[in-house]
């Protein structure tokens, strides 16, 4: 029987290569994504498609609920990808931006999987895969509000695989450094006259979405997946960083020139 996986955030970036990927790999591709004009570009491109705002209870139960008609209850795999983020320091940010921020990231990611994680355990088994960030194991100044996000999307994963164990379904986390997409462009700032931009440096590590494929075939397929799949070199460093340093030279560290 082919395999389901529904993907949010297909527009673009890691979301579309990811879909692209597992439709060559033989799995049935049920592509998720926010805006009228993305829906119609991945169905010319031969997707099966789901409209779904994360930021919208309504919508996300109107896609889980679609899901669970066109899988027949029967879901593989949910690879919650969509997220966006908002940069600025933390005392420009208003609680408005922050609500909206988790509402996305992690209250709209945490009511699909609810809602979808019947048509997984009626079956023992599947994987529940999660896009975090470098910026859910550490932060930087004027990244707090998303940094907080997908800490919270960490902790809320490390839980649930600990809830699910024993079912058959597996929790994972994949954590990128710097990617190419279209994430850059569609930050909100705090502050529109003082936007945060990524520094020169990171162009020199940043990769491309599909650096992430390998990653998110092993978290499908293997008998044994990772609990995390760090992705950019940048994101590795972290790790050992986060293990060796003292947390005061880390802060001075990721500091930098603020």
């Amino acid at each position: 029987m082919q395999k389901a996986v529904l993907i949010t955030g297909c527009s673009s970036g890691i979301g579309l290569a990811a879909a692209q990927y597992l439709r060559n790999r033989g799995y049935r591709v049920l592509a998720a994504c926010r805006k009228a004009q993305d829906i119609d570009n991945l169905r010319q491109l031969g997707f099966e498609t789901i409209e779904l705002d994360l930021d919208d209870k309504h919508s996300v139960a109107r896609a889980a609920a679609e899901v669970i008609e066109l899988t027949g209850n029967r879901l593989y795999a949910l690879f919650n990808n969509a997220g966006y983020g908002v940069y600025g320091s933390l005392h420009t940010a208003s609680r408005e931006q922050f609500e909206q921020q988790f509402s996305t990231n992690v209250f709209g990611t945490h009511q699909l999987t609810q809602l979808l994680l019947p048509a997984m355990l009626a079956h023992a088994e599947g994987r529940i895969i999660q896009t975090s960030s470098v910026l859910g194991l550490v932060t930087t100044p004027n990244r707090g509000v998303y940094a907080a996000s997908k800490y919270a999307l960490e902790a809320w994963s490390d839980t649930l695989r600990m809830e699910l164990h024993g079912t058959g379904i597996h929790v994972s986390l994949i954590e990128p450094g710097p990617l190419h997409s279209n994430f850059t462009l569609n930050v909100k700032q705090t502050q529109s006259d003082k936007p945060i931009i990524n520094p020169s440096l990171a162009d020199k590590f940043t990769l491309g979405a599909e650096a992430v494929l390998p990653k998110l075939r092993h978290a499908l397929e293997s008998p044994r997946p990772k609990l995390r799949y760090p992705v950019t070199l940048i994101t590795h460093a972290v790790v050992v960083a986060r293990r060796l340093l003292p947390a005061r030279l880390l802060d001075r560290l990721l500091r930098g020139n603020s």
